[in-house]
C-alpha cells in the first residue's frame, strides 16, 4: 500500500508543533479546564464561583486558570479582591488546522483500504468463478 500525500501532510504538520500549539493542547486536555470553558462561554465567571462550582479550592482552580490563561484562551482581570475570568481572544484556529491534517490523512488511508479491500474482493469473486 502507496500513500503517496502522507509524507505532504506529514511534513506539513511537524510546521505546527510548537509552544503556541502544546500550550493549547495542554490547557484542553484538562476536563475541568474544558469546563471553564465552557461556563465562560455563558459568562464571565469570578475564580471563587468556578471554584465553588468545580468543588475545589481557590488555589486549585487558580492553577487552572492560569494554565489557560497563558494558553491566551482566558483573560482574567483583578477589581478590588475579585479576580474575574472571561474566554481570552484567541481562537482555536491553528489547532483545528493542525487537526483537520490529521483527520485528511486518516480519511486517505481509510480510502485506500477501501480499494484495497474492494480489490481483493473483486480477485476472490474472480478467481472463485474460474475454480468452477
Amino acid at each position: 500500500m502507496h500513500f503517496p500525500r502522507a509524507g505532504v501532510i506529514l511534513n506539513h504538520m511537524v510546521q505546527y508543533s510548537g509552544t503556541r500549539l502544546d500550550a493549547s493542547f495542554s490547557a484542553l486536555s484538562d476536563a475541568t479546564r474544558r469546563g471553564v470553558l465552557e461556563q465562560l462561554v455563558r459568562a464571565d465567571a469570578s475564580i471563587t464561583y468556578l471554584a465553588e462550582k468545580f468543588s475545589m479550592t481557590l488555589t486549585g482552580m487558580r492553577k487552572h486558570v492560569d494554565v489557560l490563561e497563558q494558553a491566551g484562551l482566558v483573560i482574567t482581570e483583578k477589581v478590588g479582591r475579585v479576580r474575574t475570568c472571561t474566554l481570552g481572544r484567541r481562537r482555536l484556529d491553528e489547532e483545528a488546522k493542525w487537526i483537520e491534517s490529521y483527520r485528511r490523512l486518516w480519511d486517505e488511508r481509510f480510502d485506500e483500504l477501501d480499494r484495497v479491500i474492494e480489490e481483493l474482493k473483486r480477485k476472490e469473486r474472480t478467481d472463485g468463478r474460474s475454480k468452477k
